[in-house]
């Protein structure tokens, strides 16, 4: 399940109703899926200085805090200000399966990629059965 943590989100919502616009566009969209033996997470945050993100796992939360700041210098006189500015986070409630411990983050073109391996308790195995205490039986021979 992905949860984006935005207290401002039905202010949002009432505001783009009443307006008819959006008054706060989406900050960190993602993309999530499994690849093999790990669980892949995409998250776009272009212009984001590699040094502002911060990728953290408590419990089974991850989350992912970023921030991009003014693209103006000082003193510019704004006319069209649409790219979102300042402190992004989502979260992700990840499952039991996935070893937490040994995640991975990197960050390439403005996207943040984390991979965080299945745990070997939850990857598929073959159990030998056995006939009583005799010898065992190959299935599928």
């Amino acid at each position: 399940m992905l949860m984006r943590t935005d207290p401002f989100r039905d202010l949002d919502r009432l505001a783009q109703q009443l307006v008819g616009t959006a008054s706060r566009p989406a900050a960190m969209p993602i993309d999530a899926y499994r690849d093999g033996d790990s669980f892949v997470v995409h998250l776009d945050l272009p212009g984001v200085e590699p040094g502002s993100i911060d990728v953290t796992v408590e419990k089974n939360v991850l989350t992912v805090h970023g921030e991009r700041g003014r693209s103006a210098p000082e003193g510019a006189e704004m006319i069209v200000a649409e790219r979102p500015e300042g402190r992004f986070s989502r979260q992700l409630f990840l499952g039991e399966s996935l070893d937490t411990e040994s995640l991975d983050a990197t960050y390439e073109d403005g996207v943040v990629t984390i991979r965080i391996p299945v745990a070997e308790r939850a990857k598929p195995r073959k159990v030998e059965v056995t006939r009583g205490a005799r010898e065992p039986v190959a299935i599928g021979s």
